[in-house]
């Protein structure tokens, strides 16, 4: 009985590779008993060395109601508070110059000029993205492009000032107003009225031959908003009708709709929601993508 024991614990070499096998066999497939390589046992045994450093010097085992706080005393939250004192701190330097200085004054101050230019397009990201697009070429149809030169309500920085203080057609007091008659569905303008001041306005961009009647029913309907040219009035929100640039599009169709219904976008009110620093950070930003005044 001891023989047969001995003989069942003999080790056995695997013939091509020479290493010892564990004595299980599957399917004829016999385990070998390869080591770990050295490598990896020193490396293994420095991580355990480490864990231990680490343990006494850093933040780890968690107790019922805190926990280890490391002889260093350094936790992520206490280093986030030094680093957002720090930002903070470098921000106040040109936060306070900020305060005081006209627009004027900070485009000519390349410092404070690109200070303002960073906040206001984090601001942008944050709050305007979301109609406006994170590049602020706005949507057809619904949202204007920002970076043309085209602005319904004027493009200076005091006009976009005013525009993202107050908004459109917003709720506040001293919002920005202007209401395009609906001539269609409001009967002002029958539709072969409407089929003719269409055509004359397509003109005006060159894309179709204009005639005496739709001149005349633009003059007396049209032009004390658009202007007689068609060129728009900023006072009054009117748009620009004689270049190629159509918010809700410029083909006889949409025109057409604008005509009849007419179109009443709207834009939030921001002094509630921004600080007036912050509203003067994203009028320097919007003004900077190329379509200021």
């Amino acid at each position: 009985m001891a023989k047969n024991n001995k003989d069942e614990h003999k080790k056995e070499i695997d013939k091509i590779s020479g290493v010892e096998t564990t004595g299980h066999e599957w399917d004829g497939i016999k385990e070998l008993n390869t080591p770990a390589p050295r490598w990896w046992l020193v490396l293994w045994l420095l991580t355990v060395i480490f864990s231990v450093g680490y343990w006494f010097l850093y933040p780890t085992w968690p107790t019922l109601t805190d926990h280890t706080k490391g002889s260093l005393n350094w936790s992520q939250y206490k280093q986030l508070k030094e680093q957002q004192a720090d930002i903070m701190a470098r921000k106040s330097k040109y936060l306070d110059e900020f305060k005081t200085a006209s627009f004027e004054d900070i485009k000519a101050d390349s410092e404070l000029y690109a200070f303002a230019i960073a906040g206001g397009k984090a601001v942008f990201k944050d709050y305007c993205a979301a109609c406006h697009g994170t590049g602020a070429a706005g949507v057809a149809g619904k949202y204007p492009n920002l970076n043309d030169d085209d602005w319904i309500w004027g493009g200076s920085l005091d006009d976009i000032y005013t525009t993202i203080k107050y908004g459109i057609r917003s709720e506040h007091d001293d919002t920005r107003f202007s209401d395009m008659p609906a001539f269609g569905r409001d009967e002002l303008l029958d539709s072969s009225e409407i089929e003719k001041v269409v055509q004359y306005v397509m003109s005006m961009s060159g894309n179709a031959e204009a005639s005496p009647e739709g001149a005349q029913i633009f003059a007396e309907n049209c032009s004390s908003c658009h202007g007689e040219n068609g060129k728009g009035m900023y006072e009054l929100g009117a748009p620009n009708l004689s270049d190629a640039i159509w918010l809700y599009g410029g083909d006889k169709d949409s025109i057409t709709e604008t005509v009849t219904n007419s179109r009443r976008g709207v834009m939030p009110a921001w002094v509630d929601r921004l600080s007036d620093d912050t509203i003067r950070q994203l009028t320097l930003y919007i003004h900077s993508l190329g379509g200021g005044q």
